[in-house]
């Protein structure tokens, strides 16, 4: 255990829990949380872990922004959750898809990667709902739910005991975060 782990984690449960939250501060948050993991995850050969976590640094930058200026015809002072429509199911779906075989393929033959395709796998599922968490669509943390129980699994067969830990507090947070989005659509005031 690095102090890189450690506070990746801390970060990474603070964001999440103020993304459940809809509060901006999750973003400087993940920022820090991506800068550290970026350390455990290239000392662990987890490359597209590596990548996943400069996208989310990247995409994070987008999601502050994003939540800050919600679309300039709407009535709202932020971006409001909203539900993902088929079209953008079956999009994500198909990147994600896509992504996996084709970042697999390449860590497979051309790094020393472990678990190339689980790991690509986990990766592009969690780059389409991190782009859905930026969108604020309400299944995203659905989808986090299931790359979450995959991280779980990958981080304890790597004995990366902490970030097993902190993706199982994701799991509970995501939960979290699907209630609270799920009312906050209830609530919402129509535009």
């Amino acid at each position: 255990m690095t102090i890189y782990e450690i506070i990746g984690t801390v970060t990474g449960i603070a964001g999440v829990w103020l993304a459940a939250r809809e509060n901006i501060w999750t973003w400087p948050a993940g920022m820090v949380s991506t800068v550290m993991l970026i350390y455990v995850c290239l000392d662990a050969r987890l490359y597209a872990d590596v990548g996943l976590n400069i996208f989310y640094f990247i995409t994070s930058a987008y999601g502050w922004y994003a939540w800050l200026h919600p679309d300039p015809d709407s009535v709202r002072s932020e971006l409001p959750v909203t539900r993902t429509q088929p079209l953008q199911w079956i999009w994500l779906s198909a990147f994600s898809g896509v992504f996996t075989l084709g970042l697999g393929f390449f860590l497979t033959h051309f790094t020393n990667a472990d678990l190339s395709y689980t790991d690509s796998a986990t990766t592009g599922i969690s780059l389409a709902a991190y782009w859905m968490m930026a969108r604020k669509k309400l299944e995203n943390w659905l989808v986090w739910l299931v790359v979450d129980s995959g991280y779980v699994l990958i981080y304890l067969y790597k004995e990366l005991y902490l970030l097993a830990g902190l993706y199982f507090i994701f799991l509970i947070l995501a939960t979290d975060g699907y209630i609270k989005w799920r009312r906050a659509i209830r609530v919402a005031p129509l535009a």
